[in-house]
């Protein structure tokens, strides 16, 4: 929002510094973006009085005028604007005067003729960017007056930073109020005195929709000069107010609006053709709009109708069909009190703010549109004349503001400083803020302009405010340091994300908002969660897998020459729950477990001369989910399942200590052609709960002895798999202390025959390695050969394995 200062000391003028004044503003929430001068800095400049004007004898477009700049002596000056005339008033630069830019001036011949100064446009002054002729001054300004001094173009403009909640101060009285409230200096309220109603004209108005219109008031006013100028002071005011001089009554309406607060409506009544109604759109309705702009309407914006014509966007622009022009001569001026709820967002619809939606979304004061009308007609019948009917007020539904009670003790527990119950009284007195006093309690009434004071938080705050916040100490805060244990096996979401990025993953963040589609193929679900306003046609669902956005993920990068992905993302999905979900994110009947998937595509390893390029597979990507789990990795189980999203032979599940926790495999060859990818990445996902349960390491001691390693080759039947056996190994080891001394069993190699003769084959061999030590004595082969036989005996009796010779 942006005013000069002058405006605002024309109701309020407190006997302090304008950097003082921008700063007590600041400090009281009314941020001071900027100040800055109603003209840029130039001197020698003075008002001057064309006396006469004579053509030039050697050049067609220049004149030489003879004018008094107040010396006594009239001055030579040649001069090519095409206003300038005998009798006009007019800025002059004299001899030595200095124009912004750094221009000197000083005594010329134009053509010959000596010229003493130069008469300025205004785009000279840097005033506008008119530069069509003389600026011309009015006539009752004395000559060598300095113009700065005569135009005030010492003004500065403040330009204010406000909060939503401060609808109030969004008007020149309700800055002045503030300033008031803070240096005690008197408030001027501009007021009017009310215009006779000569006229018993009335038109008829019907609020049909209570929650879109809580209060109505116009009047008829006839026989209006349309082309009346603008007064000057309100010109100015307008025009360092940001606002342009369109006509008398146009302005009219912006100046009441800027300084009042009250923005209003001014129709053409020859244009209205019929009654009056306030409701909401119907669908198929259109309006072309002041700005030109033609809008279909729709049942959640309101509008003003006349007969069968929409006629206004209720609360945010006039329509073009009933607007004023220089040939009205009768009007029907209106202002209203449209609820906030009703206006917020409309315009945006229709991509363009306007003034009056600005004001009206935030709050406008609804008590005092009489007291406003009267001074909109009186500004109105002074400028433009006219006779005016009686004001017809419809009170329809106006706002409840309940008392809102604010505890003395309350308020020094929250600012920290003892401000006494006199000095409450005080500030609550300055704001004009009406209240009773109870104890130690305080129980005020909100003004009807104060749409931001509701709870008691908001009336501690203002005392903050006008108290002063620089007033209010800075205490650290005083507490006991405790230091809080954290459990050592537990492993956070920031040691899971650098885990990933430690095996050669990066990290995405991708909506949580996808398309159904990639909920009914990637995850089989047929039910999402559905939003029900969606930020995109397409992102219509809630996610329950990470898998989709990392496919589309490579894909992007694939799309532009990438030929190496490995992307992780550790995030909520969002799953369908009969059961209440408890914590700060519950929503009923969903679950918001968070998961951590990966995908890896392309090499295994980045391109190098020392190693051959092989696509990264099932292994590669177990491996790096192995390093995921670290210590518990023990307790995993992979098992051969099918998933929706993955191939249904590259596919398993993902089980600890006998819990499903995830899943790993290639993808689906269907979705790898979809997203057009040469080859199917491998991806995971895992719960965060089962990652996040670290395990402690523990003490044993250290062998001095040596290992001893032997290998044992089985045959098993196909069906038999690699993890089976070692399962029966483990269970054979705890069972027997005697074989306690076997430390570690893996798989090392695999092998099948070939068909032959078309038979085909049934068994496969696994060869195990297996690592023997003691903590005591050295071991002999008769122990180590016990141990194997012992371990081959489980194994025949629970697979049928044969030794492999």
């Amino acid at each position: 929002m942006q005013f000069p200062e002058s405006w605002l000391r024309a109701l309020v003028n407190p006997e302090i510094t304008t950097d003082e004044l921008a700063h007590r503003l600041t400090m009281a929430g009314l941020e001071v973006e900027e100040t800055a001068p109603a003209a840029p800095p130039f001197t020698g400049v003075v008002v001057a009085h064309i006396v006469s004007i004579e053509p030039h004898p050697d050049a067609d477009k220049l004149r030489v005028c003879q004018v008094d700049d107040g010396s006594g002596e009239l001055l030579q000056i040649v001069c090519g604007a095409p206003n300038a005339a005998q009798g006009l008033t007019v800025p002059l630069a004299r001899v030595g005067a200095e124009l912004p830019g750094g221009m000197q001036i000083g005594v010329a011949k134009m053509r010959g003729v000596p010229s003493a100064g130069m008469l300025c446009s205004a785009r000279e002054l840097g005033l506008s960017q008119d530069h069509a002729g003389l600026l011309e001054l009015p006539g009752s300004l004395a000559p060598g007056q300095s113009l700065r001094e005569a135009l005030d173009l010492d003004d500065t403009l403040f330009t204010l930073k406000l909060t939503p909640n401060r609808a109030d101060c969004l008007s020149i009285l309700g800055v002045a109020r503030e300033v008031a409230a803070l240096t005690g200096a008197p408030l001027s309220v501009p007021t009017a005195v009310a215009v006779p109603v000569s006229l018993q004209d009335r038109l008829p108005v019907n609020v049909s929709a209570p929650d879109l219109c809580g209060r109505f008031a116009g009047r008829v006013i006839r026989g209006v000069n349309a082309r009346a100028a603008t007064p000057a002071w309100m010109k100015n005011r307008l025009e360092r107010a940001g606002q342009r001089s369109v006509s008398a009554l146009v302005d009219i309406s912006n100046y009441v609006m800027l300084e009042l607060g009250r923005p209003s409506h001014v129709f053409d009544l020859d244009k209205i053709g019929g009654d009056v109604d306030v409701r909401w759109a119907r669908d198929g309705e259109s309006l072309t709009l002041l700005n030109g702009q033609t809008v279909e309407l729709s049942p959640k914006v309101g509008v003003v109708v006349a007969g069968d014509q929409v006629e206004s966007l209720a609360g945010i622009m006039g329509g073009e069909a009933t607007s004023v022009t220089l040939d009205t001569t009768n009007i029907y001026v209106e202002a209203a009190f449209w609820w906030p709820e009703a206006i917020a967002g409309r315009a945006r619809r229709y991509k363009f703010s306007s003034e009056a939606s600005h004001r009206f979304e935030r709050g406008v004061d609804y008590a005092s549109i009489p007291e406003h009308l009267e001074f909109i007609s009186r500004l109105i019948i002074d400028i433009c004349g006219g006779q005016a009917g009686p004001v017809d007020d419809q009170i329809v539904n106006l706002p409840r503001r309940e008392p809102v009670r604010m505890r003395l003790s309350r308020c020094h527990r929250v600012l920290g400083v003892d401000v006494t119950q006199t000095e409450v009284a005080q500030i609550f007195s300055s704001l004009g803020l009406s209240f009773q006093v109870e104890g130690d309690d305080f129980t005020v009434e909100p003004p009807s302009y104060r749409f931001d004071i509701e709870i008691e938080e908001d009336l501690i705050e203002e005392v903050a405010r006008i108290y002063g916040f620089e007033r209010l100490p800075s205490v650290p805060p005083m507490a006991r340091a405790e230091m809080f244990s954290q459990p050592e096996d537990r492993r956070g979401p920031h040691t899971l994300r650098r885990l990933a990025a430690a095996q050669d993953y990066q990290e995405v963040v991708n909506y949580s908002f996808v398309e159904a589609d990639w909920e009914r193929d990637y995850a089989g679900n047929d039910n999402p969660v559905r939003l029900l306003n969606p930020i995109a046609s397409h992102l219509s669902v809630m996610r329950s897998s990470l898998i989709a956005g990392l496919v589309a993920n490579i894909h992007y990068n694939a799309n532009r020459k990438q030929s190496r992905v490995r992307v992780f993302e550790l995030g909520r999905v969002f799953l369908r729950d009969a059961a209440q979900q408890d914590g700060p994110l519950a929503v009923a009947g969903v679950r918001q477990p968070l998961r951590l998937a990966g995908a890896a595509w392309g090499p295994s390893v980045e391109e190098q001369w020392g190693t051959p390029i092989r696509q990264v597979d099932f292994y590669d990507v177990k491996m790096d989910v192995l390093a995921l789990f670290g210590a518990r990795a023990s307790g995993l189980r992979f098992e051969a399942a099918e998933h929706p999203a993955m191939h249904p032979g590259r596919s398993a599940r993902i089980d600890l200590d006998g819990q499903p926790v995830g899943w790993i495999g290639e993808l689906h060859p269907r979705w790898a052609q979809q997203a057009d990818l040469p080859h199917a990445p491998v991806v995971f996902e895992l719960e965060v709960d089962a990652l996040s349960q670290g395990q402690l390491p523990q003490v044993r001691e250290l062998s001095r002895q040596p290992v001893v390693v032997r290998d044992l080759a089985l045959w098993v039947d196909l069906p038999v798999n690699a993890q089976a056996i070692l399962d029966t190994v483990t269970a054979t080891i705890a069972a027997d202390a005697t074989l306690a001394v076997i430390k570690d069993a893996q798989l090392f190699d695999v092998w099948r025959d070939k068909p032959q003769h078309g038979r085909p084959v049934t068994e496969k061999s696994l060869a195990f390695r297996f690592w023997l030590q003691d903590t005591e004595v050295t071991l002999d082969e008769a122990r180590v050969a016990d141990c194997l036989a012992r371990i081959t005996q489980a194994l025949v009796s629970a697979h049928g394995a044969r030794q492999r010779t």
